[in-house]
């Protein structure tokens, strides 16, 4: 009997013996009603799990999968995604059979993948966590599964889990890892929800029967094989059943300091909501973070060119470290495993003003301010004073910035990039900063004001 035939079987009965076990676990009395592992945390017990994650403000997404292999186009032709360019949803938008889909893995082969070089780009670029996709909606899992074939480790020629050895490098190189998985949406194992409907009949199956037998031993896989998981990434909530989505959520208990975001579905708040590719206008009362791609879809495209420059990549981490929120900025690696170079390009320049700037981002509160015509602002605030992060988007040419309506004494003020001392002086309008004539940076300059006392601004 060949290796692989062996391991089918092997796979098969543990299948079976964990399908059983769980059936009974579901209705087991004291599970009813449980509805997240956190019921009875304190205020203080949550500041201290979500801490690491407030201060960290900047993480890679990583969307990976078959569908990197089509990079955007099937049977020939672009496949476009509501008139933009499309990447893990071209399955769904190509109404691509099963069958056919499947053969996609085969050429799936990512033998330039170095996951070191992963975390030390993410580290370079100033980023405190990764998030990559463990299982999205083709249901192809980057990780070696037991109860289900459709995997890395048996689906394609490279055969290897994809996981472990991003998680070894997150844990060498101090690199917090979460994982993104697609719970209710499943384009491969049959009974997972299709957005738009099924268009084939190997995928009709009860969403029941799917999370009982695929999603709910995933997950466990995922948050027992890997050491510590940071971070649980949902997606599709949809109209999955709540006693689903409450399987899913009590095995959350096996990673007692996980975060996870709002779009589990049911009772399920998580711990932060997830603006998608926009950032709110003002900032909000609740933890939330902003998801955002680098070009215009989330997977790779070979068709997809229109990247967005370093300059409004930086100012979107500054808008959004003003306005409380964290930024998760996406990379979509190819089918061989490398990082397209344009993104590689942006992260190592957004790390060299990260590296002048960081503290202006990192374990930052959002602005004080309502509006600043020139830019944005983030504080720190102590026992007997605040530190204002001025970033100066629009340099004043008249070789003054006012920053307005501040009535605190000013107790120092310089230029974050040289530490050199600027002249301020106050009156009614606020704090009258002397510029140089000229931005040191001209996407963002970031000047450290510290004031005494609590803020006052009118």
């Amino acid at each position: 009997m060949k290796q692989k035939d062996k391991k089918r079987i092997l796979k098969i009965n543990l299948f079976l013996i964990l399908s059983f076990c769980i059936s009974v676990f579901a209705k087991t009395p004291q599970n009813s009603g449980s509805t997240r592992p956190y019921e009875k945390e304190t205020k203080q017990q949550r500041d201290e799990r979500m801490q690491w994650w407030r201060e960290a403000k900047f993480g890679m997404f990583i969307h990976w999968g078959v569908y990197s292999v089509l990079g955007g186009s099937y049977d020939g032709k672009q496949v476009l995604l509501k008139d933009n360019y499309v990447g893990p949803w071209i399955m769904q938008r190509g109404k691509i059979p099963v069958e056919d889909y499947k053969e996609y893995a085969k050429q799936f082969n990512p033998v330039d993948y170095d996951p070191e070089f992963w975390v030390l780009l993410a580290k370079e670029a100033g980023m405190k966590y990764i998030v990559i996709t463990s299982k999205h909606h083709e249901g192809f899992a980057l990780f070696d599964s037991r109860v289900s074939d459709w995997d890395v480790v048996d689906a394609t020629p490279y055969g290897k889990d994809l996981l472990k050895p991003l998680a070894e490098a997150c844990r060498k190189h101090g690199m917090k890892l979460g994982f993104y998985y697609s719970q209710s949406s499943d384009w491969i194992n049959p009974g997972g929800r299709k957005p738009g409907g099924a268009w084939d009949d190997a995928q009709k199956g009860d969403m029941k029967d799917y999370v009982r037998d695929v999603a709910v031993p995933q997950v466990r896989e995922l948050l027992t094989n890997y050491g510590d998981v940071a971070v649980m990434w949902w997606d599709t909530p949809g109209s999955i059943p709540q006693e689903c989505t409450d399987a899913l959520q009590e095995l959350m208990k096996l990673q007692p300091n996980i975060i996870t975001n709002s779009r589990l579905g049911g009772k399920h708040p998580g711990d932060f909501k997830t603006p998608e590719q926009k950032i709110p206008s003002t900032a909000l009362s609740y933890d939330w973070e902003t998801c955002m791609t680098m070009n215009k879809g989330w997977g790779y495209n070979k068709n997809d060119h229109e990247w967005k420059s370093t300059e409004t990549l930086i100012r979107n981490l500054a808008d959004i470290a003003s306005k409380g929120g964290n930024y998760l900025l996406n990379v979509g690696p190819t089918a061989q495993g490398v990082i397209p170079e344009p993104s590689i390009v942006r992260l190592k320049e957004i790390g060299r003003w990260m590296n002048v700037n960081g503290e202006s981002i990192y374990t930052t509160t959002d602005s004080p301010f309502k509006e600043i015509a020139w830019g944005r602002c983030t504080k720190k605030l102590h026992d007997d004073g605040a530190v204002l992060y001025l970033h100066v988007f629009e340099w004043p040419t008249d070789g003054e910035l006012i920053v307005p309506g501040i009535k605190n004494e000013v107790k120092k003020c310089y230029l974050l990039e040289d530490k050199k001392t600027l002249v301020t002086s106050s009156s009614d309008k606020g704090v009258a900063i002397k510029i140089p004539d000229t931005a040191p940076d001209k996407i963002d300059t970031v000047i450290f004001l510290e004031v005494a006392g609590d803020l006052k601004i009118e």
